[in-house]
């Protein structure tokens, strides 16, 4: 089968830049090697995901930002950030920024469900799972891929397979890969006090903890900390790990009163040396994966799929190859400065709010209470961390 794009990885990510794609007339294969999944309303995915105005924007012009249930989506308007007790703390509101609000907390499965039902509507897109890439033959005027099962050409493979990705592995692509010496404990806690539609987050000595909010008083715990410290944690009963993190927040949500799942997971830095291969681009983790810590991650990978959607349209448009690096070198040069200058910045804040050095921690303190009292520069920080300082492809405007 022939194809103008295969699509590897039919995560959030992938699906974006195949749905704006295929509504474009381009046609579109998405190879992704899991099974539909279709979310359970009775529960809560531990996995989410902070989306910002901007990606919102990407979502709502694919249609598919319409599908999610509004009921299970976390709109936040405020942001608390802070560090030792008693000392400076930082505070965002949406209204410093003239927005209605910085932001939603999705769960993952919502969001990849949001878009395969919109992917479902679009004839262009021809859908191959499950599937796995066993290899990639690029020639003069297309690829191949062989899956376990299958082949297909394309003109251009998009690798959007995550941070251990198959595709990058396959065209040898070098990746500097830094583990964070972290892992998160992720969590689904409901708390007696309302989290207010704020997003909290406190900088502990061993890594952040945030309290992100979902709907009806249950709030998405990301805790990043020591691999052996999230173990333990992981193996507290409900009521022990409810009092741990009532305990590292201070409690500011009143007590833990419920925990309906945990689970943990390894933070590792990955930064490909390079987006573009023979007939090959990569986009999202499968080029950037970076610390959780702002909740950056799926944002700046929904910002690639729809700068690399624009430039593909636009070179077919105009008859040209949308396989060729040359034709592509636009989309390596306007999102790989942008991703990485987020990554090294939350790197460099990891380092900085985990320093126990004394003249630190009250540098970093002073810096959080100089900084909650200067308006415009509050308006910048959400500027940036929304996505609006940087150019927009047409699809977030």
């Amino acid at each position: 089968m022939k194809h103008d794009v295969a699509v590897v990885g039919g995560g959030p990510v992938g699906l974006t830049l195949a749905c704006a794609l295929g509504r474009e007339g381009v046609r579109v294969a998405v190879v992704e090697a899991h099974e539909v999944r279709v979310p359970e309303r009775d529960g809560h995915d531990l996995r989410t995901s902070a989306i910002t105005p901007v990606s919102q924007r990407i979502l709502e012009n694919l249609g598919a930002w319409q599908r999610l249930p509004a009921q299970r989506l976390g709109s936040f308007e405020h942001m608390r950030v802070w560090d030792r007790p008693r000392h400076g703390e930082l505070r965002f509101d949406a209204a410093d920024a003239d927005l209605p609000r910085l932001g939603y907390i999705v769960e993952n499965r919502e969001l990849a469900h949001a878009l395969e039902q919109t992917a479902g509507t679009l004839d262009t897109i021809r859908m191959y799972r499950p599937a796995r890439l066993q290899q990639l033959e690029p020639g003069p005027r297309a690829i191949t891929l062989r899956l376990d099962g299958a082949r297909l050409d394309a003109r251009l493979v998009a690798g959007a397979d995550g941070a251990h990705s198959r595709v990058r592995e396959l065209c040898g692509i070098e990746a500097l890969v830094r583990p964070y010496a972290q892992e998160a404990l992720v969590a689904t806690v409901r708390t007696t006090e309302s989290h207010a539609r704020t997003a909290w987050q406190r900088f502990l000595p061993d890594g952040p903890l945030a309290f992100l909010p979902l709907p009806d008083n249950w709030s998405s715990v990301v805790w990043s900390t020591r691999p052996e410290h999230a173990l333990a944690l992981e193996r507290l009963d409900d009521c022990d790990l409810g009092g741990a993190l009532a305990d590292a927040y201070e409690g500011r949500l009143g007590a833990v009163c419920e925990v309906a799942g945990r689970g943990r997971f390894a933070l590792t830095r990955v930064q490909a040396r390079r987006y573009l291969a023979p007939r090959v681009a990569l986009l999202g983790d499968a080029a950037h994966s970076i610390h959780p810590l702002a909740g950056q991650g799926v944002n700046l990978g929904l910002l690639d799929a729809a700068a690399l959607a624009e430039i593909i349209v636009d070179l077919i448009a105009a008859g040209r190859d949308p396989g060729l690096e040359g034709n592509l070198r636009r989309y390596e040069r306007w999102r790989r400065g942008h991703n990485l200058l987020t990554g090294e910045a939350m790197t460099a804040f990891n380092w900085l709010f985990g320093a126990r050095a004394q003249p630190l921690a009250l540098l970093r303190n002073l810096g959080l209470g100089v900084t909650d009292r200067i308006a415009p520069l509050k308006r910048l920080f959400i500027n940036y961390a929304s996505g609006f300082a940087f150019e927009l492809p047409r699809l977030a405007r």
